[in-house]
């Protein structure tokens, strides 16, 4: 790498345009170079460049200055996500940036905000998700991982699945039971648990794409301090209404710059391959196009509630639903305009793009499913956008 890591601080007399210029300027100087194939070697990699960020002011665009972040307002916000996209960056490790942060930023104490937030954003510590377990996924508030009072402590024994990064995650923001089995939402606490601890098994599960991307994991015994609580006892299902809109409203405009490229590259891909002289296929690759578009906005859209009301809302719902149905579709069409040669994986020489295509599509199976299902997700657009009744099943904020 050459060029400063000092980033100049943000001045009230640079343009969008000169802080564009900036931005881009610092990831062309610094730029982490090709992804390594090892896993190992990709989370140093991936380590190494988030510390780039951090110490040159560029980490955290939406955070608030105090905890390592820039407060960017809503344009630069936009274009910090565009420019990292077009530079083919690596993203954050694990997902306490986009889901576990917000949470502790609007309800954790100083202590705990002083002592988890800057070594998240710097990539020094990485976090992982322990929510659904065996026979509580969409219907969350069944959750049966008991949190025990002991003094100063909690005691936690139960079992969590769908982890993902959990197999090297430091820190698990975790959802546990410190009410009876049958006070649903009305008895689960918010609990940060050390992954290295004593009594903490993470054993990972090999998916659709022959990868280790899932784990599940385990409790028994384990001492966590209560001062890892965040907010009240029995109080945490309003945190999780938090993490997952904020988790869904991160998704939003990074997953909208991330396929802004995807599908230049597919369309680019179908011109190499003579696919575009197809009018089915330029139909197809013009609707994606559209929706592409129409996913950049809604992600304007919910940024801009987030720094209204300080919550991104139950329209992050819609975005989340949108993004899940689109991708799916997108890589499905990528898999069938290669034929036969979509159906090769990164493991055969042969393959195309090194198999990203069907790697895609094997993956994307999982997106109505992750951060909550798509059919919660219409409950939620139909109950908090639409103002329709109520499912009686399904918890109260």
């Amino acid at each position: 790498m050459t060029g400063s890591l000092t980033a100049p601080s943000e001045t009230v007399t640079e343009t969008d345009e000169e802080f564009r210029a900036r931005f881009r300027a610092f990831l062309v100087a610094h730029h982490p170079g090709r992804r390594p194939r090892g896993d190992t070697e990709q989370r140093a990699w991936q380590k190494a460049w988030l510390a780039t960020l951090f110490d040159g002011g560029f980490a955290g665009p939406s955070w608030p200055r105090e905890y390592g972040g820039m407060a960017l307002d809503f344009p630069r916000q936009v274009i910090y996500q565009e420019e990292h996209a077009r530079a083919r960056l690596p993203g954050p490790q694990g997902t306490g940036l986009g889901i576990a942060a917000p949470t502790i930023i609007t309800y954790g104490t100083p202590e705990q905000k002083e002592r988890f937030l800057r070594p998240m954003l710097r990539g020094d510590e990485v976090w992982a998700q322990g929510y659904s377990e065996p026979e509580a996924g969409s219907d969350l508030p069944s959750l049966r991982t008991t949190a025990r009072r002991d003094g100063d402590e909690y005691i936690v024994n139960g079992q969590k699945v769908w982890n993902t990064h959990a197999d090297y995650a430091d820190i698990l923001f975790t959802l546990v039971r410190t009410g009876t089995q049958e006070s649903r939402q009305k008895g689960i606490s918010y609990l940060l648990i050390d992954a290295h601890a004593p009594g903490v098994t993470v054993r990972p599960l090999r998916d659709l794409t022959g990868g280790t991307h899932f784990s599940e994991i385990f409790f028994s015994d384990v001492r966590v301090p209560v001062s890892n609580r965040i907010g009240e006892e029995n109080e945490g299902w309003p945190l999780v209404r938090t993490s997952l809109g904020h988790e869904r409203a991160a998704g939003a405009m990074n997953q909208a710059a991330l396929y802004r490229r995807v599908l230049s590259e597919l369309t680019e891909l179908a011109r190499e391959r003579g696919a575009t002289a197809d009018p089915i296929v330029r139909d197809r690759l013009a609707d994606f196009e559209v929706r592409v578009r129409i996913m950049r906005y809604t992600g304007m859209r919910t940024i801009s509630d987030i720094m209204a009301r300080g919550e991104p809302g139950p329209a992050s719902s819609t975005s989340r639903l949108f993004i899940t149905a689109f991708e799916q579709d997108l890589h499905e069409f990528a898999v069938d305009m290669l034929g036969a040669d979509g159906l090769l994986t990164r493991d055969d020489e042969r393959a195309v793009q090194r198999g990203r295509w069907v790697g895609g599509f094997l993956s994307t199976r999982a997106s109505t499913i992750g951060a909550g299902t798509a059919e919660i997700q219409r409950n939620t657009i139909a109950e908090q956008v639409l103002g329709l009744p109520r499912d009686p099943a399904m918890p109260s904020r």
